[in-house]
């Protein structure tokens, strides 16, 4: 049994799995092509972070959202323990973090991943986000994928 909540992005857990994470993108992909957000550095009310922990409480994932004043978000930080992959973890994340972004009128979710992150694409595309042009502050890399998630089908739905 696993559970998903909030938590600070300073947290001694978050902190682990984020130096889990950059190691391994580090390893992937050079220094420019790198996207290495410290989400610490964010107001708390531009940021939704989630960890994911087991029976023990050890945490095992976490994911993040830093939200616009446009009403859009950027999915950042997504990372399960490759230990713990296989079981879901992914998808249960990902709607915990649209369904807390949703409820601080976030319509749209971006995210930027690497082309070696097979399996974070394919997560992504199960979920239902699709492929789209680079988007600011990013530029194009043949090295990035962009994908992006409309939370609300029909906008006029979230007042805007």
């Amino acid at each position: 049994m696993y559970s998903i909540s909030s938590v600070s992005p300073a947290h001694p857990d978050i902190v682990a799995l984020i130096a889990a994470l950059d190691s391994y993108q580090s390893a992937l992909y050079p220094t420019e092509s790198n996207h290495l957000l410290d989400l610490t550095q964010l107001p708390a009310q531009m940021l939704i972070m989630m960890v994911i922990r087991d029976r023990q409480l050890n945490a095992v994932g976490c994911g993040a959202v830093v939200l616009n004043s446009d009403g859009s978000g950027e999915m950042k930080r997504v990372y399960i323990d490759p230990a713990h992959r296989g079981q879901q973890l992914g998808e249960k994340l990902l709607a915990a973090l649209e369904d807390e972004a949703l409820s601080r009128s976030c319509h749209t979710l971006r995210l930027e991943t690497g082309i070696e992150q097979h399996a974070a694409v394919r997560l992504y595309e199960r979920c239902g986000y699709q492929l789209r042009a680079a988007f600011a502050p990013y530029v194009e890399d043949p090295l990035s994928l962009f994908m992006e998630k409309l939370l609300v089908a029909d906008l006029r739905l979230a007042g805007l």
